[in-house]
């Protein structure tokens, strides 16, 4: 986690200091900043105007902690907010640690775990407003920002959280579920409001929340000199092709040939895709039904790139070779769990009906 932590005055420098000892692990980062007056030891000096001068730390930060007046922190973070999917967790603490507020990002960012944690480092009282957490509820965008799931629309994720306070809100889910099922919801396929946990592009319910799990992994292979921009088309055309969101796309794979292969390394620099490569033997070694080709042996040394880089990660194949535009795509999937530790229930699974 990188934590920005601010204070105003020689008691809130004091209560800053404890904050980060509560929330900082090994291998955390922190900037401690106060007024110019106060800066010195832990803290770097904050110019003026605040605003200004938060911003290049709001874009840092996994967090931010004021400690002072509330107000202070509003007009220091305002310009800046943005989306709640990227915007950190903002948290402020009055300078004698008496109670903890979260006042950004409580659920995807963390803020309200992170104000729990802190008020019971500091003593403090946490004071936590969000309805689905003051009513008991189950929270799907923090739950989903555990998982590290995607959240496809924050429209329906709102429709979802306002629906839980309400009644049952059903969860369709195309992997296996462990734990019960938090309060509120249940099993359905089917309804006004819910919530689909898949790599697919699908919508069982009238207003489906998507959750998309980071599962798939890509096969590649290309022609020498390939464009980037082709790579980019033929892997969103089979993705189209077969109904897979491409945020369930976790990296890609091919063979060590392409190691210096400009157009596959540029695409999926852009992308974000973690790229990696294996030797023919590596390749060849990897048991499985893959589509053999002579052509591809006489060239590689293995009788199939695409299909066996894809499942190197111990995948199944869900896309076979495919071949688009001088480039080849296989697609393999993952193992993933839906986990719900902790939870009360009665340990069985309720069958939605259709609302």
């Amino acid at each position: 986690m990188k934590l920005a932590l601010f204070a105003y005055t020689r008691r809130g420098r004091d209560t800053a200091l404890l904050a980060r000892d509560c929330l900082l692990r090994p291998g955390d980062e922190c900037r401690c900043l106060a007024p110019e007056k106060l800066a010195g030891g832990d803290f770097t000096p904050l110019p003026a105007p605040c605003a200004r001068s938060t911003g290049p730390l709001f874009a840092w930060a996994d967090a931010l902690v004021f400690v002072g007046a509330a107000g202070i922190a509003v007009r220091s973070i305002a310009p800046w907010v943005r989306d709640k999917r990227t915007d950190p967790a903002v948290l402020c603490v009055d300078e004698l640690g008496r109670f903890v507020v979260p006042l950004l990002s409580g659920h995807i960012g963390g803020a309200n775990a992170l104000a729990l944690r802190l008020a019971e480092g500091l003593g403090a009282v946490p004071v936590v407003t969000t309805a689905t957490d003051v009513n008991g509820r189950f929270s799907v965008d923090a739950w989903a920002a555990r998982q590290g799931l995607f959240l496809d629309s924050m429209k329906a994720a709102k429709a979802v959280s306002a629906a839980i306070l309400e009644g049952p809100v059903p969860l369709c889910c195309d992997f296996p579920v462990e734990g019960d099922l938090p309060p509120g919801v249940v099993r359905g396929d089917g309804g006004a409001v819910g919530v689909c946990v898949s790599w697919r592009r699908k919508a069982p319910f009238r207003e489906t929340l998507l959750l998309v799990p980071p599962v798939l992994r890509l096969g590649l292979g290309c022609r020498r000199g390939i464009a980037p921009e082709a790579v980019r088309a033929a892997v969103e055309q089979v993705l189209d092709q077969h109904g897979i969101h491409p945020r369930a796309v976790k990296g890609a794979a091919s063979i060590d040939l392409k190691r210096d292969e400009a157009g596959l390394l540029a695409c999926c620099a852009a992308q974000g895709w973690p790229l990696d490569f294996y030797s023919p033997g590596e390749l060849a070694a990897l048991e499985g039904d893959f589509t053999p080709s002579e052509r591809v042996l006489r060239v590689t040394g293995v009788d199939n790139v695409c299909e066996r880089a894809a499942a190197m990660g111990g995948g199944r194949l869900i896309v076979g070779k495919t071949v688009r535009g001088g480039v080849t795509v296989a697609v393999a999937e993952e193992g993933w769990t839906a986990r719900f530790p902790g939870q009360a229930g009665s340990g069985g699974i309720k069958k939605a009906g259709n609302t």
